[in-house]
């Protein structure tokens, strides 16, 4: 065994770390779905099938942007890898390849997560990979709360050039089939809120039926 200090046990240590961390990498990969959407901050290695001067490592910008050689800026996010590929390879044999192949590796991914809260069975940050839908999100939170207004959901989303868009969808339309489950993409924050006629008719009643049980009301001063 090499002594303590040594080169052999420094080079063996270093040796141990790097295998470490490329389980750990590989690890972290494995529970990639293939449907997994890439977004923001993830690093893609791209790589064209007998270019090699094209081969790139790049990490995606907020705008969901990669920047690549001859065909510069080409917005990737939202896309599975499957999808993304097809489209470099539309854009790189639009102008400058004939009928070229694309191979794209997501080397690193950020957690996607969403953000739910008000009137819902357990509000919080739910953390998710591939594509989720208002319908999947609303059961991972167990459903709206009581008096909870489903007929009109908010979804606060960031737009692609930075301004903040609100949506609204009627949950029961959605699972009446009447309209499409819309998307839900990462760092949406979804708001169910009470409907306050409801909540203000349930909370009168309540006050009644105190006051009527209170014995301390049939006391006279």
């Amino acid at each position: 065994t090499a002594p303590r200090g040594s080169p052999a046990s420094q080079a063996a240590g270093a040796a141990a770390a790097e295998a470490a961390v490329a389980n750990s990498s590989m690890a972290s990969l494995a529970g990639l779905r293939s449907d997994y959407t890439i977004g923001p901050n993830d690093l893609i290695d791209v790589e064209v099938y007998g270019v090699p001067d094209l081969k790139r490592s790049v990490r995606v910008n907020a705008m969901g942007l990669v920047s690549l050689p001859l065909v510069g800026a080409v917005e990737l996010g939202g896309l599975t890898a499957q999808q993304a590929e097809k489209k470099l390879a539309a854009t790189y044999g639009e102008k400058y390849l004939q009928n070229p192949q694309i191979s794209i590796f997501i080397r690193e991914f950020t957690t996607q997560r969403v953000i739910v809260e008000g009137a819902v069975g357990r509000p919080g940050i739910y953390p998710f990979t591939g594509k989720l839908t208002l319908l999947r999100i609303m059961a991972m939170v167990g459903g709206g709360a009581s008096m909870a207004e489903l007929e009109q959901i908010m979804v606060y989303r960031n737009s692609p050039d930075g301004k903040l868009v609100t949506l609204t969808f009627d949950l029961n339309k959605v699972r009446d089939g009447e309209v499409p489950d819309p998307p839900i993409v990462t760092e949406d924050v979804i708001v169910v809120k009470r409907n306050a006629v409801r909540a203000g008719i349930r909370d009168s009643l309540f006050r009644d039926i105190i006051d009527t049980i209170n014995p301390l009301n049939y006391i006279r001063p």
